[in-house]
């Protein structure tokens, strides 16, 4: 279970280009943000490292998925209308990767990235500070500390364009909340790494009093990151 984005954004960001042809969706992992960009641009070529990714993202006649990493691709020069990455800026060689984005992007062609990171709920916040996030902090990677901070350390070598604010929210029981952070990867860390068999079981019980019976389904908002830029530079 993965939050999905913002609908709205999509339809922001295919209003911005000049043309809605071709899209590159990097790091595109199971497809997501790759489905939903084909409602607005003809073509989306999303690729991922992970072959396994590739082999089980989501099918769609618009998308065409390969393995390539994002600082190096097979793409022609200034082939896309946009660049866009969901949740994953903060993994990459900077130096390189903005030279293949640079490359790739059509002049005054616009880049994306945004991602999410903490609920904005405190009742929830409250009851995950007393055991899981304790627990699971030493192993989370450093990378992570670049999203948390809006993206606001990352080297940015395109115009900034302003952008609306785009509200993250899902409406979401307790069986949907429970199974995204598992799909942490400092849950699986400490996991692993611990063997705390209860460790789940104790965070279950404890996000239960906030649920009733857990079918309920509860709005549940994360803070979002917006980072857009004109490649007119």
């Amino acid at each position: 279970m993965r939050p999905h984005y913002p609908a709205a954004l999509y339809s922001f960001l295919a209003s911005l280009c000049d043309e809605q042809k071709n899209t590159w969706d990097v790091a595109c992992g199971s497809g997501q943000a790759a489905v939903d960009l084909a409602k607005y641009f003809a073509e989306v070529h999303a690729t991922d490292v992970s072959e396994q990714q590739i082999t089980n993202a989501i099918p769609n006649p618009r998308v065409r998925y390969s393995v390539q990493p994002a600082e190096k691709t097979n793409f022609a020069e200034d082939q896309f209308d946009l660049v866009s990455v969901a949740q994953a800026l903060h993994w990459f060689d900077y130096d390189l990767f903005w030279q293949e984005v640079k490359r790739a992007l059509k002049p005054n062609g616009f880049f994306a990235a945004w991602g999410y990171a903490w609920f904005l709920d405190e009742k929830i916040n409250d009851v995950l500070q007393k055991d899981f996030f304790p627990a699971i902090e030493p192993y989370w990677a450093e990378q992570n500390q670049i999203l948390w901070n809006g993206y606001r350390d990352v080297p940015f070598p395109f115009e900034r364009v302003e952008t609306p604010e785009f509200e993250m929210k899902m409406d979401w029981d307790l069986a949907q909340l429970f199974s995204y952070l598992q799909t942490w990867s400092s849950v699986r860390q400490y996991l692993q790494k611990d063997g705390d068999e209860e460790f789940l079981m104790r965070t279950y019980e404890a996000l239960k009093s906030l649920w009733g019976d857990g079918k309920e389904k509860k709005s549940i908002k994360m803070d979002f990151t917006l980072l857009v830029g004109r490649n007119n530079f």
